[in-house]
């Protein structure tokens, strides 16, 4: 990777930052000079985090946080703004995704699903546009998915999550255009990471915990069209470093598909 220093002076706070394309985005920006806040519900991700940013850790810093949680969201948005002295850029990368048949899922289940995902972003947000308002070119990098407008079975409520971040984006892009707060998302799509592990249409490539029978035939249509299978989390982390850059400066109020050509 060529080393660029778009963030130098940059203040990021982005969540999911224990693990996966969260994980990928915290050290793409502090390889880009950035001071970042990785969160994440997981302590012992965070310390992963921190000891593969090497040398950057020093411009590092930690908060666990549950997204799914007001309160927890309320301290570590305000930790996290202290830590940084403001606030430039927030990355929504946190999520979860479980995978069922939908006559068989719960309504326990359904909920925790938009709970994190829809309804974590939201809280996310919510709490870090006072600080992003005083923020310099200040963005917010949402994550959606390929699963938002195209069929992903046995995912129903994580897609309705997904769904409802993007047009969530829409809504906000709008409200804060001439405040100076843009908001973008990405959506990935056949990337290896936390929530998917695999290189080709398998039941551990195209997600966790699907029923024992299901039908496989349905993910063909999953596989990238371009490389040798999924691609890995830095490749999304390159997208998110742009849109948050003044590289993205003229986007906001849409979502880019990072796939590899999965769904043209």
């Amino acid at each position: 990777m060529t080393v660029i220093n778009r963030y130098e002076g940059r203040r990021a706070l982005i969540t999911g930052g224990g693990s996966g394309i969260g994980q990928a985005t915290v050290l793409r920006l502090l390889a880009e000079g950035g001071l970042v806040v990785a969160a994440d519900v997981s302590e012992a991700g965070l310390e992963d985090t921190r000891a593969k940013a090497g040398a950057a850790a020093g411009r590092l810093t930690t908060v666990v946080v549950d997204i799914a949680d007001e309160a927890s969201v309320r301290a570590g948005v305000t930790a996290a703004v202290e830590a940084l002295g403001g606030l430039d850029v927030l990355v929504n990368a946190a999520g979860i995704l479980r995978s069922s048949h939908t006559h068989e899922t719960t309504l326990a289940d359904f909920n925790k699903i938009v709970a994190v995902n829809l309804t974590g972003t939201f809280l996310m947000i919510r709490e870090a546009i006072p600080a992003l308002l005083n923020g310099d070119s200040p963005a917010v990098v949402n994550f959606s998915s390929t699963s938002a407008a195209f069929a992903h079975p046995y995912m129903a409520a994580y897609a309705a999550s997904k769904g409802g971040i993007q047009s969530m984006t829409h809504a906000l892009a709008a409200e804060y255009a001439k405040q100076g707060i843009r908001f973008t998302a990405v959506q990935p799509g056949s990337i290896s990471s936390g929530m998917t592990d695999g290189s080709g249409a398998s039941k551990a490539s195209v997600g966790p915990g699907l029923p024992e029978d299901a039908d496989m035939s349905l993910f063909l249509k999953l596989a990238p069209a371009i490389g040798q299978g999924f691609a890995g989390p830095e490749t999304v982390a390159s997208v998110v470093a742009m849109l948050a850059s003044d590289d993205g400066r003229f986007i906001t109020g849409t979502e880019v598909r990072v796939d590899g050509g999965t769904h043209f």
